[in-house]
């Protein structure tokens, strides 16, 4: 009677629509979406997340156009698909709150609100270069832009963890 209980439980999990391979057309970053085509369709509008609520905080892996993923129905319905794995990645972007992480080809972007790890980067490097000490015809005795330091030391405390 147990088998025959498993047995009647795995038919009812059996989806009727499975996931299925297709090739990456297209895709709207911005939208986080893409449009896939298999050997008789096109599908648009496929999700790159299972979840897109409008707010831009999701994650997105970018698949490579000309690239295959394997696309899967939400509730079963062919309107609802979602890209369930991919074969090549063009790039990454998550969003949790107002931090961005964001990797492709040309490299990446670390970003908090309006601060991102570029330029703290390049500012550091400024105010090195920019560095001037006083002196008493001996060896230097105090740092004039220091102030310039401890403000860099505190947007880096404040972008990174």
């Amino acid at each position: 009677m147990e088998k025959e209980l498993q047995d009647a439980f795995r038919k009812l999990k059996q989806r009727d629509v499975d996931t299925f391979p297709v090739e990456v057309i297209s895709v709207q970053k911005e939208a986080g979406v893409c449009t896939v085509k298999d050997d008789e369709l096109e599908y648009t509008k496929v999700r790159l997340s299972s979840v897109i609520d409008g707010t831009g905080k999701a994650f997105f892996l970018f698949p490579k156009i000309g690239s295959s993923v394997l696309v899967s129905p939400i509730n079963e319905d062919l309107k609802q698909l979602y890209v369930e794995a991919y074969s090549e990645i063009e790039s990454l972007d998550l969003k949790i709150g107002n931090v961005q992480f964001e990797i492709d080809q040309e490299g990446f972007l670390l970003k908090k609100e309006n601060e991102s790890l570029k330029k703290v980067m390049a500012d550091l490097i400024a105010a090195i270069k920019a560095m001037r000490f006083t002196t008493n015809a001996g060896p230097t005795i105090k740092l004039i832009n220091r102030e310039q330091f401890t403000q860099l030391e505190n947007r880096f405390n404040n972008l990174l963890k």
